[in-house]
């Protein structure tokens, strides 16, 4: 045991953990602690907002493995967490939030900047620590930052103030990581048989296997080539399998590939691999309903509650992603598969799917809806998709991507592309607009030599462009690609369908992006013309390396792609006469 401080405790905890960078705002409730960061090898990267540092600790552990922590003062600092968390939680993410909180001999009266702060994140973090007493600060501390890790998602460690205070007598506790198995002996045997017998395999490839760590895409890659069977993405988790793979058929779910969509329907098995198979994900789309009812489903995935809880599964396998692919190419190794006979034309309809995908993607110039048609046909600015092809193009080939939520950044689901696992950052089912620039941000911190780039809307731009700041302030350089149409697209797209062409609230326009970014002293680059868009980019992801952050506004049409879900709102019914001409 050494003596030493709470403070002391908590820093030398951190660091015990590896923790070298924390994003936050200062503040007096852990200002003792904040007082030794530096030489304990921590840097502090004082943001804008404090939901812009839960994002970059998203971000910073998503791209790293590692954990990714945030501090703010308490009360309204603390609350400011809440969405980032949330967005955390449903991306699995490790976050430790660091929420100092009132101090012990108040709590209750309702003393300056207090709110209860453990209900607030009882729902969306996997576990809460509470220093109750300063002398167990190292104690919560440590095991904050185990739980976040091996339960894969944030964390909250609550710290009254004054227990920063003091002197304690205390050991620094150091990680402590839990090894996750294959999966359960019969659970593999079963999985082996149905996939000796599948006739048309194929497998989705989920976050779980970039979350295995470092060889899961490789052991998916094994077992894939084992079974010569397409490999489709889990919505959001394009970087889950190599794209320059022959056995790759794209993305699921909401503005995805259809050759993926084609391939699986044809399955008799399905290998969801670490994979939830969240509803969002599997939804129809492109006019098809494409999830194989009659196919085996085998679920592979390291939380058992998640198994079977969204569709029906014929086996489970509670396990890591990495070990359970392993376990099951192992048991396929010598036997003969009914599959072998049919490889090479299975392998041929994949290569075709594929084709006529990016065909029809070439193609696509413009939507065809009405409203499109008519909105864009004046319009000298760029179609949304010949632009995010262009995107796509000339993208660098190791770059991390971040998405925001909204209708032209979900639509470049169609065209986002990764052969390096941890280069995919988006909201996932939380959806929350302003997620996309700071998490790129943390995503540059945790891996600052490869380029980063934000595909962020207009509406998006608004909440998150603040933190072009700390980019500025802190030499963080990044790429944002702001796609400038005047209008919260993926709203105003329901207002077209079901709302009489009513936009209330959904009308944003008249802003200058670039000149707004030169003022807040990085590079502001306006796109007007589908043939300056790849080299804008490349310039801009170019500028990363002398340290520069650059935001092209990228000028598009008002044009809108399809609804995220056409069977989330209907026709209105008035009943009052003066509502009636709303119907």
């Amino acid at each position: 045991m050494t003596q030493m401080t709470p403070s002391e405790a908590f820093v030398e905890t951190m660091a015990a953990h590896g923790v070298t960078d924390m994003f936050g705002i200062v503040g007096s409730a852990y200002m003792d602690a904040l007082d030794i960061f530096e030489p304990a090898g921590i840097r502090f990267i004082p943001t804008v907002h404090e939901q812009g540092a839960a994002h970059m600790a998203d971000g910073y552990s998503r791209v790293t493995g590692r954990h990714g922590v945030c501090i703010a003062q308490n009360g309204p600092g603390v609350t400011n967490f809440v969405t980032a968390i949330a967005a955390a939680y449903w991306a699995h993410s490790p976050v430790v939030a660091v929420t100092p909180e009132t101090g012990s001999g108040g709590i209750g009266l309702g003393g300056f900047q207090e709110t209860e702060q453990l209900p607030i994140f009882s729902r969306i973090t996997k576990y809460q620590g509470h220093v109750m007493r300063p002398d167990r600060m190292a104690e919560f501390t440590g095991r904050c930052f185990n739980r976040a890790i091996n339960e894969r998602g944030p964390t909250q460690l609550n710290i009254p103030r004054d227990h920063f205070y003091g002197e304690i007598d205390v050991e620094i506790p150091g990680p402590k990581l839990v090894e996750h198995g294959a999966g359960g002996e019969e659970s593999l045997a079963e999985a082996a048989d149905l996939l000796g017998e599948a006739k048309f395999p194929v497998i989705i490839s989920g976050g779980g296997v970039i979350m295995a760590g470092n060889g899961g895409v490789e052991a998916l890659v094994r077992l894939a080539e084992r079974l010569g069977s397409p490999v489709v993405n889990s919505y959001l988790h394009n970087d889950s399998f190599p794209a320059s793979h022959e056995l790759w058929a794209g993305p699921l779910g909401y503005q995805g590939s259809k050759a993926g969509m084609k391939l699986i329907n044809r399955a008799d098995v399905v290998v969801a691999l670490g994979t939830r198979l969240g509803p969002f994900g599997t939804l129809p789309q492109h006019g098809l309903d494409y999830w194989p009812d009659n196919a085996r489903i085998i679920q592979v995935d390291i939380d058992p509650y998640m198994l079977g809880l969204v569709k029906p599964t014929d086996v489970d396998i509670f396990g890591d992603a990495r070990a359970a692919a392993a376990a099951i190419t192992a048991r396929l190794a010598d036997r003969e598969l009914a599959g072998d006979a049919t490889r090479s034309e299975r392998l041929a309809e994949i290569r075709r799917q594929k084709e006529t995908w990016e065909s029809e993607l070439d193609q696509w110039t413009h939507e065809v809806d009405d409203w499109s048609l008519e909105i864009a046909a004046d319009s000298p600015y760029m179609h949304p998709r010949p632009m995010l092809r262009e995107l796509e193009r000339a993208m660098p080939p190791n770059a991390m991507v971040s998405t925001d939520i909204g209708n032209i950044c979900s639509v470049s689901n169609s065209y986002l592309r990764f052969d390096q696992p941890n280069s995919f950052f988006a909201a996932m089912s939380f959806g929350n607009c302003g997620y996309a620039f700071p998490t790129i941000i943390g995503a540059k911190v945790g891996a600052p030599d490869r380029p980063a780039v934000a595909y962020v809307g207009d509406g998006a731009w608004g909440m998150s462009m603040m933190e072009t700041l700390t980019c500025v302030r802190e030499n963080i350089p990044v790429t944002a690609v702001v796609f400038n149409n005047g209008q919260w697209g993926a709203e105003k797209k329901n207002q077209v369908d079901f709302y009489g062409r009513r936009f209330v609230g959904s009308e944003i326009g008249g802003s200058n992006w670039s000149e707004i970014a030169r003022a807040m002293g990085v590079q502001g680059v306006r796109v007007e013309r589908v043939e300056d868009v790849g080299p804008a980019l490349r310039e801009a992801c170019n500028a990363q390396r002398d340290g520069k952050t650059t935001v092209l506004e990228v000028m598009v049409t008002r044009e809108l792609g399809d609804p995220f879900r056409r069977d989330a709102l209907k026709k209105p019914t008035r009943y009052l006469n003066k509502y009636k001409s709303y119907e």
